[in-house]
């Protein structure tokens, strides 16, 4: 069943990591993790631009007109699942590298459900004032690199020593990623056309 794992990275994750490793899914499996969990920031983002509004410290509150709100929505349902995909090809190949020679997929789970708790994050989107999502943004990235690396020595069988070593230069790699995906979205945003907002 598609998310099955999800409560379980939570609650036990090196359990799960391990209940994961031992019985590993399909690449559709993962991908459709993907899919479907990208869907939760990429909504809630539309909703909260469009008709919550964002309210960035004192001043009034700022909305986007329905059609800006739901390009960005639809911007950030592919990126996001673009910038997770593009992750676990670093893992994979940054992988060999520490004697480690795991499939694709295997790369692409330890993506997908390290990734998660960070999508997650788009709940604070139903109180979109900046502070807050910044703060839920910060405690969804820190479980999200915990996760990182309690799950490398378990999915990718790499020793714990050399398992840090490896998700210090994942968690390196992302960052950049995270810089390229803004940099695009910048880009793409002057494509479309600027924001239309609303009072």
């Amino acid at each position: 069943m598609i998310l099955n794992h999800l409560w379980g990275i939570y609650t036990h994750p090196k359990e799960e990591w391990h209940a994961i490793d031992e019985k590993h899914e399909s690449y559709f499996y993962s991908l459709s993790h993907i899919c479907i969990i990208a869907l939760i920031p990429a909504i809630l983002s539309y909703y909260a631009s469009a008709h919550l509004g964002w309210s960035i410290g004192v001043g009034e509150v700022i909305k986007l007109n329905q059609q800006s709100a739901l390009s960005l929505g639809i911007g950030m349902y592919f990126g996001l699942m673009a910038g997770v995909v593009a992750l676990a090809i670093i893992m994979h190949e940054l992988a060999k590298v520490f004697d480690s020679n795991p499939t694709y997929t295997q790369s692409l789970e330890l993506a997908a459900y390290t990734a998660t708790p960070l999508f997650m994050c788009g709940f604070a989107a139903f109180y979109p004032a900046l502070w807050f999502v910044m703060m839920v943004g910060f405690v969804g990235v820190s479980y999200s690199i915990y996760l990182l690396y309690s799950g490398v020595p378990i999915m990718l069988h790499i020793p714990e020593d050399k398992g840090f070593i490896y998700s210090s230069s994942v968690v390196t790699g992302g960052l950049i990623l995270l810089v390229i995906l803004m940099v695009g979205s910048v880009l793409l945003w002057s494509v479309i056309g600027d924001p239309v907002f609303t009072h």
